[in-house]
């Protein structure tokens, strides 16, 4: 039962409506069993889901930033 999972592009060749269903599981595993999830997203939605966004270009961190309740609920 790992503490934490690692989610590799999770929504990149869904559909919207998979992919939505993808990041509610998630964000379950997250809510009511403490999960701590790591992923890896070009999906700017799905990205909105996140509390911390870490972004990168070419490598490089570029921002790193916390995402509050009114963000999120936008999403």
């Amino acid at each position: 039962d790992p503490d934490v999972i690692i989610a590799d592009e999770p929504t990149g060749d869904l559909d919207r409506k998979s992919a939505d269903g993808v990041l509610e599981i998630l964000s379950r595993l997250n809510s009511e069993l403490g999960k701590t999830i790591l992923m890896v997203t070009h999906d700017p939605l799905a990205a909105k889901k996140a509390l911390r966004l870490l972004e990168l270009d070419k490598g490089v961190l570029i921002e790193d930033r916390q995402i509050d309740e009114q963000q999120r609920e936008g999403a």
